[in-house]
């Protein structure tokens, strides 16, 4: 006898594939960092971070608020830091993270130097700190980073994400005030700009984001990088 119903008319879904079903561990597992990626994006804190490559060196910059929500939670944040004589790193994101990163920048330079003999390479240090970052995806440090140095190639700057995406660029901006600082710089930026005529463009362009971003503010800490080596100067305003 023929038979008759749904699967008689379309033969195609008899054999229906079985469907892969994830382990219920392995899923809680991937709830877990999924709920707490969010929760740490809900409270990454605000902060307006630049770089800029110049003719003589490197710039990078940003302010020094800290916030959590719309709590202030320090007025002297650290955000920019030496990793070696010709390298830097500048962030906006979480601090601790920050710190962690730096850090571990800093023992990955001094550990490649005393294996290979010879100091990092700016190009070699944002490698690295892109596979940091990349190895940690499952639990990120909650950063935006702009890296740049001076080494036998010249001056070179990048810029990356959580997840260690790698862009090379001659000025960048991170973090909250990102759109209005990356407009100020990006009309006043030439190649031949100086040391001294980078700080002033920064001045201006973080300044103008603190305008418009709460949670950027109180003043900005430089780290100036030359032949000479790597200056730390801060402003107040």
């Amino acid at each position: 006898m023929e038979r008759y119903g749904f699967q008689s008319q379309f033969p195609s879904l008899r054999k229906i594939p079985q469907m892969h079903v994830m382990p219920q561990e392995e899923q809680s597992q991937q709830q877990t960092q999924s709920d707490q990626a969010q929760q740490g994006m809900a409270w990454m804190p605000g902060a307006t971070t630049v770089g800029i490559v110049c003719a003589d060196g490197i710039v990078l910059a940003s302010e020094k608020r800290v916030t959590y929500g719309g709590f202030i939670m320090s007025r002297g944040g650290k955000k920019v830091f030496k990793v070696t004589d010709q390298i830097g790193v500048a962030c906006a994101g979480l601090v601790g993270d920050m710190q962690v990163l730096a850090r571990e920048m800093d023992a990955q330079a001094k550990l490649f130097s005393m294996d290979v003999g010879r100091k990092i390479s700016v190009r070699a240090a944002s490698k690295l700190l892109a596979n940091i970052l990349f190895n940690r995806r499952g639990a990120p440090l909650f950063t935006q980073t702009i890296i740049g140095g001076l080494d036998e190639e010249g001056a070179s700057l990048y810029v990356l994400d959580v997840l260690g995406s790698l862009i090379p660029d001659k000025y960048a901006a991170v973090g909250s005030g990102t759109e209005v600082a990356i407009g100020v710089i990006e009309e006043a930026y030439k190649e031949s700009i100086t040391i001294v005529e980078a700080k002033e463009l920064i001045r201006r362009a973080i300044k103008s984001a603190i305008n418009r971003d709460a949670m950027s503010g109180d003043g900005i800490d430089f780290l100036v990088i030359t032949k000479e080596g790597v200056t730390e100067e801060s402003a107040k305003f």
